[in-house]
């Protein structure tokens, strides 16, 4: 069998010609049904109201048609329903002649053709089912084909090769579903559910408890679709802070986690995690240290925790967002992970073409693509992010303001925590003075202060950093009298 492929003159991707020759030299035609094509575009034509708006709830786009002219014609029917303008036969063929589009449909007796095609609209969705599946073997045909060029190109990654097919796949897959409204009556007797179990007191968190009780209490853990962004300055302990709670999840709840680390190696990662757990300090790692036997069975037991967790680090360096959304769905295939952890959101990469030349569109796609992923997989997402260098300006606490690119990051998230901690701006500290009180006061201190929950209130969780640890932990309120 040979497949050649050749692009129509207006370079649809979607009108490839895909010839298969077989012994007997006979060739196939993509997929297509140009009959429910009629049909649809007749019911259209003749009731706009009803049936083009069901088509855009459909989702059903100009490509879908596997006719051009068809294509043109519903681009056509569009537009004048979006305008809220009449649509009729006589009005429609001039609107076409004076564009000149009206021969490219075949002339004036193949529109009116169109028109009368379909004597009754009772099929509308049949055939509209129809003409969606057809378009989507076609989007198949025309990506196996382009995969089938590239293998015989013979990559150098083969690895990314097929997590670059994978996201191919499935970005079809994606695109074919449509998710349709539901009834309030469907889903109230759930919310009264909730309520009864909060009113008897069997109900308290109702997604994954990061280990912070504050921050549980506010947010209720983190919830199946929710994406929580960690902000801060650089060293401020934001990787820190996360990994303690990857850690919390995945050894000790067991909950399998997936973690991109953009940043550090996988060795590293795992690295800082045994010796934070064991809490023993990284600063003993020195040629020739001779660890207690407390110590030593601290960091053997520690060994066994990590060891048994199911925890997963995927440390591709400027990873695609398109490569975390294969990786993150196969591994909630094979492993049924409950957390994807991102280190960090600036040192992702999109490569759609939209995003070309454009760095706020970029981190505007990759942010919307982590929000995508949580709710497709129905699994929380914590995501890092850099703050830029408003709060040094202004020698004061972080705001979601400060968030670099942040239009889009404080749009797509349902939790943003700004960590923040008083020593690390204390003058005393930057101009290497010797400590005054109150450098003396802020040492450990530190602050996730919650400033948007889509879901919940807002406010600050103190901490404590052990930074010997690289450990966050809860800090007792301050008496004040």
């Amino acid at each position: 069998m040979v497949i050649e492929t050749s692009k129509k003159k207006d370079k649809d991707p979607m009108h490839l010609q895909i010839v298969q020759t077989g012994e007997d030299g006979a060739t196939r035609a993509l997929p297509n049904a140009t009959g429910p094509e009629k049909s649809i575009l007749s019911s259209m034509m003749q009731e706009p109201t009803e049936y083009i708006g069901a088509a855009v709830e459909e989702h059903l786009t100009p490509d879908h048609f596997y006719v051009p002219s068809h294509g043109i014609l519903y681009k056509i029917l569009l537009e004048l329903y979006e305008k809220n303008q009449p649509i009729e036969l006589v009005s429609l063929t001039q609107l076409l002649k004076d564009r000149e589009l009206l021969e490219n449909l075949g002339g004036p007796s193949e529109l009116t053709s169109i028109y009368t095609y379909s004597p009754t609209a009772a099929h509308f969705e049949h055939h509209l089912g129809i003409v969606k599946s057809k378009f989507v073997l076609r989007a198949v045909i025309s990506s196996c084909t382009e995969s089938i060029g590239k293998a015989y190109e013979d990559p150098d990654d083969v690895q990314n090769f097929l997590d670059e097919v994978e996201a191919k796949v499935f970005s079809i897959k994606e695109d074919s579903e449509v998710q349709g409204e539901v009834k309030v009556r469907d889903l109230i007797g759930g919310v009264i559910e909730i309520l009864e179990q909060f009113m008897a007191g069997e109900r308290g968190m109702e997604g994954t408890p990061t280990k912070y009780p504050k921050l549980d209490e506010m947010c209720k853990g983190l919830k199946p679709g929710e994406t929580f962004i960690i902000a801060a300055r650089p060293s401020m302990g934001k990787t820190s802070l996360m990994m303690n709670i990857v850690e919390h999840v995945a050894v000790d709840q067991g909950v399998p986690t997936l973690v991109f680390s953009c940043e550090m190696s996988s060795q590293q990662i795992v690295q800082r995690l045994l010796f934070s757990r064991a809490r023993y300090g990284m600063g003993n790692l020195k040629p020739g240290l001779q660890p207690t036997k407390d110590e030593l069975s601290r960091i053997m037991n520690a060994s066994r925790d990590l060891t048994k967790a199911p925890l997963f680090i995927d440390d591709t360096p400027a990873i695609t967002i398109g490569d975390v959304r294969a990786k993150a769905r196969r591994k909630k295939r094979d492993e049924n992970i409950g957390l994807i952890a991102v280190d960090y959101l600036q040192l992702m990469r999109s490569t759609s073409r939209q995003a070309e030349g454009s760095r706020e569109r970029e981190i505007a796609e990759i942010s919307s693509g982590l929000k995508a992923i949580a709710k497709e997989l129905a699994i929380p997402v914590i995501v890092l992010s850099q703050l830029n260098r408003g709060p040094e300006a202004r020698g004061g606490a972080p705001r979601m303001s400060d968030l670099r690119e942040s239009g889009s990051i404080e749009q797509d998230a349902d939790l943003i925590g700004l960590l923040y901690r008083e020593e690390y701006y204390n003058d005393s500290v930057t101009k290497g003075e010797e400590p005054d009180q109150d450098r003396e006061n802020s040492l450990g201190k530190a602050e996730l202060i919650l400033a948007k929950n889509r879901n919940g209130p807002t406010g600050n969780v103190e901490l404590t950093f052990l930074k010997e640890l690289m450990r966050f932990e809860t800090r007792a309120p301050e008496s004040h009298g």
